[in-house]
This record gives C-alpha cells, sequence and structure tokens, in this order.
C-alpha cells in the first residue's frame, strides 16, 4: 500500500509551519485521544471477567486462558495487527460475516484501530485489575454472604468498592498504552491521514520527512505529556477512593 508517499506530502507541508503543527497533526493527536478511549471503554467489562475469572476461578483451561491473554505482551505487535487483518479483514470471518450482516468495517478505519489498542492494552488492564482482586480479604465476602446476601449483591456492595482503585489503575494505563500502540495498528488499518493515521503513527511519518523533525518532537512531547498525565491521573484517583473508603 503506497500511502507514504502521500501522507509525507500532507505533512510535508507543516515544515513550513514554524513554531506549530499543521491541521493533519493536531487530527492525529485528537484521533489517538478518541481511539484510546474507546478502546479503554469497551474492553473495561471484559477486563473485569477476565479478571475475576483468573483470580478466583477454578476450571480447566484456566492457564490457557491466562496464556491467551498475556500473548500480546509476548507476540510482535506486527504479528498481533497482521493476525487482526485476517480475522477482521473485509475478507477475514469475522470482519466478512460483520460486514455481511451488520455493515461494520474494522480493517483500514479508526475502528480498527481501536480494536487494534484494545488488544494490546487488554493484558495491562486485566494484570491490576486481578492483583487488585487477589489483595481482597476473602473473609469480608464471606461474612456478607453468611448474612443472606447474594453473590451478585456481595460483588457490588463488597468486592467492587474494594477492587475501584484497581479497576481505575488498570483503566487508565490501558489509556495510556492504547495512546502508544504503533505496530499493530499500522499493521491492521494502515496510516491514513484523517481516518487511521493516529499521535504514534504521525511521528512515524514526520520522521520520514526531511526538515519535519521539529514536528515530529513536538509530537514526542505531546506523547510523553499524555502518557505522565495518564499515569498520574490513575495514582492520583486510585489514592484518592482508598482514601475515601478507609474513612467510611
Amino acid at each position: 500500500m503506497p500511502l507514504l508517499p502521500t501522507v509525507s506530502g500532507s505533512l510535508g507541508r507543516t515544515a513550513d509551519v514554524a513554531g506549530g503543527l499543521s491541521p493533519e497533526a493536531w487530527e492525529a493527536v485528537a484521533l489517538s485521544l478518541k481511539v484510546s478511549f474507546w478502546a479503554m471503554l469497551a474492553s473495561l467489562p471484559l477486563g473485569i471477567a477476565v479478571a475475576l475469572l483468573l483470580a478466583r476461578g477454578s476450571f480447566p483451561g484456566r492457564q490457557l486462558l491466562n496464556g491467551v491473554v498475556h500473548l500480546p505482551l509476548i507476540l510482535p505487535p506486527v504479528v498481533t495487527g497482521y493476525l487482526l487483518l485476517l480475522a477482521f479483514g473485509r475478507r477475514g470471518p469475522v470482519g466478512a460475516f460483520l460486514y455481511d450482516t451488520f455493515g461494520i468495517t474494522f480493517a483500514f478505519n479508526w475502528k480498527g484501530a481501536a480494536l487494534a489498542a484494545a488488544i494490546m492494552a487488554f493484558p495491562l488492564m486485566v494484570r491490576a485489575i486481578r492483583l487488585s482482586i487477589e489483595a481482597v480479604d476473602s473473609g469480608l465476602e464471606e461474612a456478607a454472604a453468611t448474612l443472606g446476601a447474594g453473590r451478585l449483591r456481595v460483588f457490588a456492595t463488597i468486592t467492587l468498592p474494594l477492587i475501584l482503585p484497581g479497576i481505575i489503575a488498570g483503566a487508565i494505563l490501558a489509556f495510556a498504552k492504547a495512546m502508544g500502540e504503533f505496530g499493530a495498528t499500522i499493521t491492521f488499518v494502515s496510516n491514513i491521514p484523517g481516518q487511521t493515521q493516529t499521535l504514534p503513527s504521525a511521528v512515524y511519518t514526520f520522521l520520514q520527512v526531511p526538515g519535519a523533525e521539529v514536528q515530529a518532537a513536538i509530537l514526542v512531547g505531546i506523547s510523553i505529556c499524555l502518557a505522565m498525565g495518564a499515569l498520574l491521573a490513575s495514582e492520583l484517583l486510585a489514592r484518592r477512593v482508598r482514601r475515601r473508603m478507609e474513612g467510611q
């Protein structure tokens, strides 16, 4: 897909913009925020469920599930993106079904970028929530159960409030990871300005354009600030929730 010359020509015009970024570059930043938000939000319910299964479940295939969940951390991101393209591409088994039945397309679409980012960030989210669940005193849940509370009520009133700091940390960590995802995203949805070009893809493209190093450095700075801001927000929110729970 000879997209780089077109993209380079578009971003190459930013070299004439002194001390700032072009609309195309800001569009990449905005798209990254959009992709990361939906990647985090869509995967959070599944992340909580999988973390509960791994932390409390005892069933055949538990270790296999654990391995599958953490596989994106081990595989090269390009391999993950290629597997997504095979499965969710227009001719892939899942992609063809979704397109023919619902008209939904993931490949070469921002939704595909969100899917790739969610899969790459999912292990970090699950791990943070799982550690929080394993730290919960099971005696509190057992005491609530002996008083007649059902499983759903025990989870809603005991378990969920106790693991909330871990959920917040996992969600924001996944958001930060999704913001920096590059390999799987560019393999699955390519690098189309205004459609699938995220912040890391824009940085990569700037580095291919002579004289655009300043714009690349600005985007790198924005990326660092967003990542650090997300991590600090995660820590502050988790501490605030923990203090509020301790004060009750």
